[in-house]
């Protein structure tokens, strides 16, 4: 039987920073295990880059929101004779609206996949890193996860969660070469903000939106230099080293101001 390959998962891979990470890994010589709802996408971006960069690149069309798709998982990768060496969490989704006014079925979903998937997928590859002493978890978070966020309130506890745990786990794993780190980028150019109804919010307008590309070479490095706190750009490290010494009694309406959702064209 083949040895197995080492490959690099990445979840929500068919666009945005998740398509950019895949691009990042596959340049310097990593195998891939794409994820996404996006069997054509996630195809071609395989095809593409195992002609470009000679690597071996697999697809699974799943929906990570459910416990059914994620047991899909294990499987495809026996299959693929692959096992995880890096496992980037970059699948998620966000909520803009009163969350008295949210679905409960809205709600649900962004806690599947925000917070169940990342976790379950975390603690299933996790012990494999720790027992071969290498590899490591890239989450992708956000800047939100720092502080209380009045009208994305689901979204911005999720995106707590995340950074939360990604420091636990690198504190509880930092005697061992795995690296675990997460990404707290603010704006990105991806659609994600039209897609959730905030893209005519004011933070768009009036913060700095990096590109998916930007925030995909930036993680990749910090993930490379082992730290644990990634935040692309001057203002986004700016903000990492600021908005924890706000009081919530002042931040919290200032966040409610920018966030609010508004009328005009949905844009962001």
């Amino acid at each position: 039987m083949n040895t197995p390959q080492a490959t690099t998962l990445i979840t929500g891979a068919s666009q945005g920073i998740g398509r950019a990470l895949a691009i990042e890994f596959a340049q310097t010589g990593n195998n891939l295990f794409l994820i996404s709802r996006d069997k054509s996408a996630l195809d071609e971006l395989c095809r593409k880059l195992s002609d470009q960069h000679g690597i071996i690149a697999h697809s699974l069309d799943i929906d990570l929101a459910s416990k059914d798709g994620r047991r899909k998982i294990a499987p495809a990768l026996n299959d693929a004779n692959m096992f995880v060496e890096n496992l980037v969490n970059n699948a998620g989704i966000g909520l803009c609206a009163p969350f008295a006014e949210q679905s409960q079925a809205e709600l649900d979903h962004l806690i599947n996949l925000n917070l169940s998937a990342l976790t379950e997928l975390s603690r299933a590859f996790l012990p494999q890193m720790l027992e071969r002493n290498k590899g490591g978890i890239l989450n992708i978070a956000s800047l939100g996860g720092l502080l209380p966020g009045p009208y994305q309130a689901a979204y911005y506890a999720s995106k707590a969660y995340v950074v939360s745990l990604t420091e636990a786990l690198a504190q509880e794993t930092a005697s061992s070469s795995v690296r675990i780190s997460v990404v707290i980028p603010g704006p990105v150019d991806t659609g994600f903000h039209r897609k959730m109804n905030a893209g005519n919010a004011l933070y768009l307008r009036l913060f700095p939106v990096l590109s998916a590309e930007r925030v995909a070479r930036s993680a990749m490095r910090g993930y490379n230099w082992r730290r644990t706190v990634i935040a692309p750009g001057l203002f986004n490290t700016l903000s990492w080293l600021t908005l924890p010494l706000i009081p919530h009694w002042l931040s919290n309406p200032v966040m409610a101001w920018l966030l609010r959702p508004r009328a005009g064209r949905n844009t962001g």
